[in-house]
Order: structure tokens, then C-alpha cells, then sequence
């Protein structure tokens, strides 16, 4: 297997994540420091990342209703919790993919390096639909504007689904991850948003999930996330 995947494989990063922590010489086999992602690796090799060995542990993903002010990372050393520490588990799980500290709902974290590529990696255009709410009420223009893209500062945006709820909410869904897309989007037609909360990743639902509450998936999720993801 290579050592990219292999890192990925055992819940040390994300395969893209992995591939940056030995090219920063951060990785070892055996002692030695490696920096070849596609280097062959297993179980036996003696791989360590950080001095400390790296071996497959058992998986485990878990959705979360992220709230306020709670960041999207696996630590956070400033005043703001991180999402991880929602979750009790031994396992070193990481969020797949990212959510502002001002925004809230549906995140997924997990130890799962191949999963969590497979549902961030634009390739597999995995949906994600958010709820957002509006300083001011939206009009058919602008719905329009949204559904067929609209041009940000780093490039124009793809095709959306945008259903209004109301007259200050839309529901948006996007197959896209750039930073802060969905309030920038909003902006681009001449709105803003006032909050903003994701109600599904791939075929996940957010639900009743109360905010600050965690669970673990259930393998029939397992098993429709890895079909979104192109498995």
C-alpha cells in the first residue's frame, strides 16, 4: 500500500493531508525519514509520524450538530472549542472537511482517511445542503442567479439547487468546498447572510441532531456515504 494511503488508511490525516506531512519530513519508516508518498508500505514496515508509531486502528465516523463558535479542527489552542472535542472516543479522529465557527450543523468526523477524501475531493462532487438566512428577502432574479452560478473572486461558481423557505431563507445545495462559497455566493447577488446551517452531506440528514449532540454512524450510513463518494 502506499505510504499516503497507508497514513490515510490508519487515521492519521486525509490522503491529500498525509501527502503534505512527509513531504514536511515528517514521517519515518524504520527510523529513517521518508518524503516518497508512494513509497510501499504495511503493517510491519515501521512507519511513525511524529516519532510515534502508525498502525490500522479501527474505524469510526461520527456525525455532529457543530454550534456556534466551535471550530472545525481536531484541536484549537486559542479560547474557541474545537469540534473533536465533542466527541468521546480514543480513536484520532479528524473533521472531514471544514464549517466556519459562525456557522452551524452537520459535520462529520472521522478516522477514516479514504472516506474522508472520497467526500471532500471535488472529483466525486458529493452534495452539501445548507439553510441559510438573509438580511433581507430574496427574489426570483436572484434565485435564478444562484441556480445557474454566479462569478466569485476565484472563478465562477458551478450549477446549484436553491429552494426558497421563506421569504428571508433558502435551502442551497452545492458540489463544491471552497472557503466561505455559500455566503459569498449570496453576497455576489447583493445579500448577506445572517445565519447559515448544513442540513446534509451526501445522504446524511442532519435531523434532530440537537446542537452540541454527537453520534456514531450506523454501517447502512457508512455504506450510503461510501456510495456518494463513488464506492
Amino acid at each position: 500500500m502506499r505510504l499516503s494511503r497507508y497514513l490515510a488508511h490508519c487515521g492519521v490525516a486525509s490522503r491529500r493531508a498525509a501527502e503534505r506531512l512527509i513531504a514536511d519530513r515528517r514521517v519515518s519508516i524504520d527510523g529513517v525519514v521518508v518524503t516518497d508518498p508512494a513509497r510501499d508500505v504495511d503493517a510491519a514496515s515501521g512507519v511513525a509520524f511524529g516519532g510515534r508509531p502508525v498502525l490500522p486502528e479501527p474505524r469510526e465516523t461520527w456525525i455532529v450538530n457543530k454550534p456556534l463558535d466551535v471550530t472545525s479542527t481536531a484541536r484549537e489552542p486559542g479560547r474557541r472549542r474545537a469540534v473533536a472535542d465533542l466527541v468521546t472516543s480514543d480513536r484520532r479522529l479528524y473533521p472531514v472537511g471544514r464549517l466556519d465557527a459562525d456557522s452551524t450543523g452537520l459535520i462529520l468526523l472521522t478516522n477514516d482517511g479514504e472516506l474522508a477524501n472520497r467526500l471532500t475531493h471535488p472529483r466525486y462532487r458529493v452534495p452539501k445542503a445548507y439553510r441559510a438566512v438573509l438580511r433581507r428577502p430574496i427574489g426570483a432574479r436572484e434565485l435564478a442567479r444562484l441556480r445557474s452560478g454566479v462569478e466569485l473572486d476565484d472563478g465562477p461558481t458551478a450549477p446549484s439547487e436553491v429552494d426558497r423557505v421563506g421569504p428571508r431563507e433558502i435551502e442551497i445545495t452545492i458540489r463544491e468546498g471552497r472557503n466561505r462559497q455559500v455566503r459569498r455566493m449570496v453576497e455576489a447577488v447583493g445579500n448577506r447572510v445572517s445565519a447559515l446551517e448544513r442540513v446534509r452531506f451526501g445522504s446524511l440528514v442532519l435531523g434532530d441532531l440537537p446542537p452540541g449532540a454527537v453520534r456514531r454512524l450506523s454501517r447502512s450510513e457508512l455504506r450510503r456515504l461510501w456510495k456518494d463518494a463513488g464506492r
